[in-house]
């Protein structure tokens, strides 16, 4: 897996999860890709720091700090995420079939049978999870919103 950073037309900035380069090539190239925030379809690399390591005969006084992004309570941009992944799954739930616990099956024939190709969504195990990745069949994770963990 190899994770990206993202900017669409407007400027805003996300990060996105793909198997390798080819699947993000593949998925830019057919016009798939879309920003989470404002729908635009318009959408390319952002530019990225490498993470470059240490010498083994240097010495640092303290690990780097992990990055993370996260948006507080109050941040102004919170809203503007909770929506943009309502109608994320919104347009999943409207397009797809609901496939329950049966989702890593399904994929499965859809990667084995061109017939079989359709929108699907539903639950996998950690473990059907890493053998769909391990097998290279491409899934991607329908977030979830702070509201369904009450």
């Amino acid at each position: 897996m190899i994770q990206y950073s993202l900017i669409c037309e407007n400027d805003h900035k996300f990060e996105a999860w793909f198997k390798n380069a080819g699947a993000y090539d593949a998925q830019a190239q057919q016009g798939v890709l879309e920003c989470p925030l404002c729908g635009t379809r318009e959408v390319n690399k952002a530019l990225m720091a490498p993470a470059v390591g240490k010498k083994s005969n240097q010495q640092t006084d303290a690990p780097a700090p992990q990055k993370t992004m996260a948006l507080s309570a109050g941040h102004p941009e919170q809203q503007e995420v909770r929506e943009a992944l309502r109608r994320l799954r919104a347009k999943v739930e409207s397009e797809a079939e609901y496939v329950g616990d049966r989702f890593a099956e399904e994929a499965r024939k859809m990667a084995e049978d061109a017939d079989q190709q359709r929108g699907i969504y539903g639950e996998a195990t950690a473990e059907e999870v890493t053998s769909l990745i391990e097998d290279e069949i491409d899934f991607m994770p329908l977030p979830r919103l702070p509201e369904e963990h009450n």
